[in-house]
């Protein structure tokens, strides 16, 4: 039996950590070479109107500035993987003979959410009108990627229609208040209850699809829906769409400067000077109820037979169904209850802007909306909220760079694609464990999901 001298077991590992460096190295290197490729002619190069001519003018420098930046993310990206890659097999080893680890992050998750809601409550008081502004499309974008998330990331099918339910429920919403002379209270559970309807008709003729195939018919309805607004001007006043709709009220007090005859201002029956920012911080707080309804909602129902069905449709439909849950049904429900809490978003959309139009319901709005549920994790709720602040700040953040604003958003998304492929809060609990008593019988404890 010979064995290896020390000498040659110990430059093993360093051998090996050279032959990564260097494998590192050449990624990151390839990485800033196809960067160098594609920023020649889309930022390197310039095109401008002279008096005579048409010109041309570099920009060598922000060339260099991408190629610099791709090698140096690349390369802290790699490195970041390779030490995870390394940590997460010295736990293994560590934690072999334990092997029920629980992250910090989701074992904290109850106290994150805590503390998001004490900000969300305090952030209309201490900050300008533009951010309580921005603050109420950020919930917007939360309460639809929990809707959504109910039908992509419990039940597991692939709706690329989604703004459908969302322009339905602002539509609703537009005529009844300005034909009918309803309220926003009045208009928001029927929106909610039509939006629902629409997405048991579009759940009908999907039953038995799946994947692609399920993504392109539900893509299909969503540009049926637009084409309807906007040809159906009998009705929506199609490409003019829908102005003049009333605001919510509080009980029947207006946020208006003065009020219309029989009613009464906010600002009057509080003895108070009137302020725009008073309209603002009541509407937030309106988009915030709606939101933490719809995570309630959602919560409970993961705890119900029902929510347990929609993530055993999502795992496996065939042991689904060979287990005897009817997945035609439960195929259904989730369609329906995602499409309620879109329906309520768009009633809140509606009345926020006072304007509605088939341009707002675009297939840009379903893919921004999916791309939340799949950039925060699917199924968790945290992840929505977090990924709904990233994708709608980003752009605002980068404003300042108008020409390069949406190269640097795309290079984000990518780059926390790349770091978090299954999602920045990839984590779930559980909604059942099976816990094994001293007596060998068997204890079934509840968890919520977050």
């Amino acid at each position: 039996m010979t064995t290896e001298p020390k000498s040659a077991q110990s430059s093993q590992p360093r051998a090996q950590s050279r032959s990564l460096a260097a494998e590192i190295l050449i990624d990151a290197g390839l990485s800033a070479f196809v960067a160098l490729v594609l920023a020649l002619p889309i930022v390197g190069i310039e095109t401008r109107q002279g008096q005579f001519h048409l010109g041309l003018v570099t920009h060598w420098d922000h060339v260099a500035y991408v190629v610099i930046g791709t090698f140096l993310v690349r390369l802290a990206v790699l490195a970041a993987r390779s030490y995870r890659q390394a940590r997460e097999v010295a736990q293994r080893e560590q934690h072999k003979g334990n092997p029920k680890r629980v992250s910090w992050l989701a074992k904290y998750a109850t106290w994150f959410g805590i503390a998001g809601f004490a900000v969300a409550v305090i952030l209309p008081f201490v900050s300008s009108n533009y951010i309580i502004d921005l603050g109420t499309s950020v919930l917007i974008y939360v309460m639809l990627g929990w809707g959504l998330n109910i039908v992509v990331g419990l039940a597991g099918l692939l709706d690329l229609g989604y703004v459908a339910f969302y322009g339905v429920g602002a539509y609703t919403v537009g005529l009844l208040s300005t034909d009918f002379n309803f309220t926003f209270w009045e208009c928001l559970p029927l929106a909610g209850i039509i939006a629902a309807f629409f997405g048991i008709v579009l759940g009908f003729p999907v039953l038995r699809l799946r994947g692609d195939y399920l993504a392109i018919v539900t893509l299909g309805f969503g540009e049926i829906i637009r084409i309807i607004l906007l040809n159906w001007q009998v009705v929506t006043n199609g490409p003019n769409g829908i102005n003049d709709i009333p605001r919510p009220t509080l009980f029947g007090l207006v946020f208006q400067a003065s009020a219309p005859e029989g009613q009464t201002t906010f600002a009057d029956f509080f003895h108070i000077d009137f302020s725009p920012s008073q309209r603002l911080i009541f509407l937030y707080f309106v988009i915030l109820v709606l939101a933490l309804i719809t995570n309630f909602f959602t919560l409970r129902m993961r705890r119900l037979p029902v929510g347990r069905a929609w993530e055993a449709l999502r795992e496996d439909e065939i042991a689904c169904r060979a287990m005897g849950i009817n997945a035609t049904n439960i195929k259904l429900s989730a369609f329906a209850m995602g499409a309620m809490f879109g329906g309520f978003a768009g009633a809140f959309f509606a009345t926020r802007l006072g304007f509605i139009s088939p341009e707002s319901f675009t297939f840009a709005e379903s893919a921004t909306i999916l791309a939340i549920v799949v950039l925060g994790g699917m199924g968790s709720q945290l992840g929505v909220v977090l990924a709904a602040v990233i994708l709608v700040t980003f752009p605002e953040i980068f404003r300042p760079f108008a020409d390069y604003r949406m190269l640097l958003f795309g290079a984000a998304m990518v780059t926390i694609m790349v770091v978090r492929p299954r999602g920045l809060l990839a984590f779930r609990k559980p909604t059942l464990l099976l816990r094994r008593k001293a007596d060998e019988g068997i204890e079934i404890s509840r968890e919520a999901a977050p």
